[in-house]
């Protein structure tokens, strides 16, 4: 057994911690919680600081409960929101519900007996408790005092859009779910991140008033973006573990383009490599940083660990393919799926198969059955500085002809402008 606090404090992860909570986990084996809420059918990387906290907990001895919210799913945490989130269908929870069951069970061991992880579902214990019951088995027990000098809540009320009493509950369900654990499973420390140490220990005082018990809580630190953005937002939006969300090649990429001063945290917390390996990794970074050694390793770590060996072997030719040498072979490879996630963002201009298949020269091409040049003077003019290539060869010549035997997969072109400058022709 090793020390789990000592571990997320080496790493950076540590953020508030409640008296006498290391010195109970050093003791032995003890059950502990982190809760997700169903708000999507997939998670994304602004979970994986919780699901690595998880990993961590497994790893020092302990064993790890990943409550799935199907109740307080339908409510929603006010914790860290300026709005009230959109209500949910109990049928999108259940929907949402699976896709989080399939991606935990990736990263913690899901086993019979000892520290082998376990998933609850708290729509098990509200289902069939009714209002009277809650008000008066949990509501008696904390004040509205004690509720509203939650941060959380403060905010929301100073706020242009309140706080309605759905969200004002939020902390008393989620606390009643640190009871039944407790009560249940012997379930003695809650985790999460540092927005929810309001909740968390609201929970530890409900088990203290209605049990005379004692519970313990630790939050992490919430990631933040050394440039000041949202961390695990781009341009195209969040981050998505399901790579039917978010590629592949995009996940991979996230991490690929980390920042030097953000990938020094973020390689201590996303992966499992312990402190003399990432100081070497720091030591060989520093020495050659536009080798982008440390982004490399957290990128092809988490990648592997969140889809598979495979898929960071495809990330990886396709990223070759897109800013080196890569081959048009691996292109054709693709599904027509894959190709276009591999473009998505880059310009795309629909041609006629039909029109291609009697030959189109490659001024006509690109300047006017696909505008990817503004006129055939200036393809002209591009294509004698040979800086025009169509499926990774330099076009020699303005009348160079293609047709239907040009299409890699019987429906793409590539085209580039320079080395970096891509757009995709597609036949219909």
């Amino acid at each position: 057994m090793t020390n789990f606090v000592e571990e997320l404090r080496w790493r950076g992860m540590l953020h508030d911690i409640m008296p006498n909570t290391e010195e109970k986990l050093n003791e032995g084996m003890t059950s502990g919680y982190i809760g997700f809420d169903p708000t999507a059918d997939s998670l994304h990387v602004g979970h994986l600081t919780q699901i690595m906290t998880l990993i961590h907990f497994q790893n020092a001895g302990h064993k790890p409960f990943a409550l799935v919210g199907g109740a307080t799913g339908m409510v929603g945490d006010p914790s860290g929101k300026s709005d009230e989130r959109n209500l949910q269908t109990p049928e999108m929870i259940e929907h949402n519900l699976k896709g989080m069951k399939k991606q935990l069970a990736k990263f913690l061991k899901f086993e019979e007996g000892g520290n082998g992880a376990v998933m609850v579902n708290n729509a098990d214990w509200f289902k069939d408790m009714n209002l009277f019951t809650f008000i008066r088995d949990v509501g008696k027990h904390i004040t509205v005092n004690y509720m509203m000098a939650k941060d959380s809540v403060k905010r929301r009320l100073e706020g242009d859009s309140g706080l309605s009493f759905t969200e004002f509950c939020y902390q008393l369900i989620q606390g009643y779910d640190f009871y039944h654990l407790w009560k249940n499973e012997n379930c003695l420390v809650q985790m999460g991140g540092s927005d929810q140490w309001g909740n968390i220990v609201t929970g530890t005082e409900l088990i203290r008033r209605k049990d005379q018990g004692t519970a313990y809580a630790i939050t992490t630190q919430l990631i933040k973006k050394a440039d000041g953005t949202k961390f695990g937002k781009t341009e195209s939006g969040a981050v998505w573990l399901d790579p039917e969300k978010t590629s592949p090649y995009k996940f991979y990429q996230f991490w690929l383009n980390a920042s030097d001063d953000d990938v020094k945290k973020w390689i201590r917390i996303f992966t499992l490599k312990n402190q003399a390996e990432i100081e070497a990794l720091e030591k060989e970074h520093d020495a050659a940083p536009h080798l982008r050694i440390l982004q490399k390793a957290l990128a092809e770590d988490i990648t592997i660990k969140t889809h598979s060996v495979e898929a960071l072997e495809t990330a990886i030719k396709t990223s070759e393919f897109l800013f080196g040498n890569g081959s048009l072979e691996f292109l054709k490879s693709l599904s027509e799926k894959q190709v276009l996630e591999m473009f998505e963002g880059i310009p795309q201009f629909n041609i006629s198969k039909s029109e291609l298949s009697a030959g189109i020269d490659a001024a006509t091409l690109l300047a006017e059955k696909a505008a990817v040049f503004p006129s055939k003077g200036e393809t002209k003019k591009l294509i004698q500085g040979g800086g025009v290539s169509v499926n990774k060869e330099k076009v020699a010549d303005v009348m160079q002809v293609f047709n239907a035997e040009s299409l890699i997969n019987d429906k793409f072109i590539v085209v580039q402008k320079g080395k970096k400058n891509y757009f995709l022709l597609i036949a219909e």
